[in-house]
């Protein structure tokens, strides 16, 4: 047995019947031989790596009445074949169906009685080629654990024969109630800041239920002197005119997508030669996370001027940033803390927006080295699990992200991955698209994961908060084209082309891109597709609302017919 970290902990208790814990990942693999199975191919390798990793066979034993922290066992009912799954997709087999999949898979919770991760062999990939769904909760690995399970999991070449045998593994049976019980009462007993945090939890619910409001004048007192430890001055970047740095403590500007969630997602992807951005890096002087936050902020503000919804403000992302330092005795547990930067929105200057996002990620940096992370993860050592869930569950239950604005509008992670190719059984890896997840009062996750020589957008949202969420990847790719023109650069590479979607709920059809023989030339310094043009003006007639106007059933049966007849290829 071994008992989950704080941190592992808190994204078990953050999930409601809306809010999930898990992230994913979309691979997209060659197909090798025409006589190569996936399915059969995934099913073994998985059934070799269980004995290898710990994640793949340890399940959850809950503490009785959330005492105390949970614990991992090693899963004496094991089934593999629960965990690898295989469907596939409706011809044609287009980009927007497959992320539909995609959206429905990870809009379901799961099941705690087993292992935490499941495994889609999804074919039917319009060009031949197979996608894989690893879906695994956060309570279990974080994103640089998940690259070590990825590398493992996959070969450095082609032929390359893989280095893992099957390992034997047994199975525990959960302990007692009794024995778990034991087990938190002393790490109670030895654990005196937490009994303290349930103390004065009672004493304040006690106090409020009583009348007694000298408890709320101790609250506040304490909210005082935590403002003043934010706005504590760095006398060494006062010396160099920098000012003071101020922990975000105020409420974000609202946005279409800053609401409680429902069950349901939406999923869209896009892809970008890694060499653009570089190209765009060198044009700007910055950084290429740089680039990346100015074209997530400079698609953010078009998407909101075209449904009347720009704050006036900036808005705000929490991005993720990993804390290892690569000396963990224990690689399989989460060692991840979070920065708060704002995004430039209220810039109209696509150059200016690059300049302010660098400035933006240096104050996020500082403020963020106030605190030590160490801290911020050791304290969660000290919450209690049944405080902790029955808050958040309050939170989801009385839709309080409906009244109050969160302190931030948006969650954007920056993902570097390997540069060098990687291949399973053969298989070639196309693309890694990260699909993360949101919670009540942040319905939108960018997240971007850069492998071998290009970089790729994955965004999720709340399916009713942002219904055009394809419009809105459109965008990223449309302000890096602005971005070149902005700069004068010239393009490393002919952008992709927008891949080929079948047409949908919230999807306008895209034909596939036109076959190198028949592609016209392009100049370096594209301006944005027409198509794409078109489409921005008729998102732009269409607000943002959870109740979003729905094209005829005529006219989504005629495209969908053109559609189908178009031959295609999955970006």
């Amino acid at each position: 047995m071994k008992q989950l970290t704080g941190l592992d902990v808190s994204f078990l208790v953050m999930e409601t019947p809306n809010t999930y814990g898990h992230v994913n990942g979309l691979s997209i693999y060659e197909r090798p031989s025409d006589d190569f199975d996936p399915f059969e191919v995934v099913r073994e390798r998985l059934g070799i790596m269980v004995g290898h990793l710990e994640p793949l066979r340890r399940k959850l034993v809950e503490v009785p009445f959330e005492l105390d922290r949970p614990y991992w066992i090693e899963d004496a009912d094991f089934d593999l074949d629960y965990h690898v799954r295989h469907i596939g997709l409706a011809p044609p087999g287009a980009d927007d169906q497959l992320a539909e999949q995609v959206a429905r898979i990870v809009g379901r919770k799961m099941d705690r009685s087993r292992p935490l991760w499941e495994a889609y062999v999804i074919e039917g990939l319009a060009d031949g080629r197979w996608a894989l769904l690893q879906k695994t909760h956060h309570a279990t690995i974080d994103g640089a654990s998940g690259v070590i399970m990825l590398k493992m999991f996959t070969d450095d070449s082609p032929d390359e024969v893989y280095p893992y045998e099957h390992k034997p593994w047994v199975g525990e049976l959960p302990p007692p109630r009794a024995e778990m019980l034991q087990r938190a009462a002393r790490n109670l007993a030895m654990n005196p800041i937490r009994g303290m945090r349930l103390s004065l939890s009672v004493i304040r619910d006690v106090a409020d239920a009583a009348g007694i409001t000298s408890v709320s004048g101790i609250v506040s007192n304490a909210r005082k002197q935590l403002g003043a430890i934010a706005r504590r001055n760095d006398p060494s970047h006062d010396a160099e005119g920098g000012g003071s740095v101020n922990i975000p403590l105020s409420p974000a500007p609202p946005t279409p997508w800053n609401h409680s969630v429902t069950p349901h997602r939406r999923f869209s992807m896009r892809s970008m030669q890694l060499s653009n951005l570089k190209r765009l890096k060198e044009a700007t002087g910055g950084t290429l996370n740089d680039v990346v936050m100015a074209v997530c902020t400079g698609a953010l503000r078009q998407y909101l001027i075209e449904h009347d919804a720009l704050p006036d403000d900036p808005l705000r992302a929490m991005v993720p940033v990993s804390i290892r330092t690569g000396q963990e005795e224990d690689p399989w547990t989460n060692r991840v803390s979070a920065i708060v930067a704002e995004l430039p929105t209220d810039c109209e200057d696509p150059l200016e927006r690059v300049t302010r996002c660098r400035d933006a990620m240096h104050v996020a940096k500082r403020q963020f080295d106030l605190v030590p992370a160490d801290a911020l993860a050791e304290a969660a050592e000290y919450t209690s699990p049944v405080v902790a869930a029955s808050a958040i569950r309050l939170v989801s239950r009385l839709k309080l992200a409906d009244r109050v604005n969160t302190p931030v509008n948006v969650v954007i992670s920056n993902v570097p991955g390997p540069r060098d190719p990687l291949y399973f059984a053969g298989a070639k890896l196309d693309a890694y698209i990260p699909v993360s997840t949101i919670s009540d009062g942040v319905g939108l996750n960018i997240t971007v994961h850069s492998y071998e020589d290009r970089m790729d957008f994955g965004l999720i949202s709340d399916r009713e908060l942002v219904p055009d969420l394809w419009h809105l990847v459109d965008l990223h790719i449309e302000e890096i084209h602005r971005l070149f023109e902005a700069t004068g650069a010239e393009w490393a590479e002919e952008p992709l082309p927008t891949p080929m979607r079948y047409g949908g709920d919230g999807v306008a059809p895209v034909p596939a891109a036109p076959t190198p023989a028949t592609k016209t030339a392009t100049t370096k310094t594209q301006p944005v597709p027409k198509q794409q043009a078109a489409k921005k003006r008729t998102a732009a007639k269409k607000p943002a609302k959870k109740s979003s106007a729905k094209k005829s059933s005529a006219k989504k049966s005629s495209a969908k017919k053109s559609s189908a007849k178009q031959p295609t290829s999955a970006d």
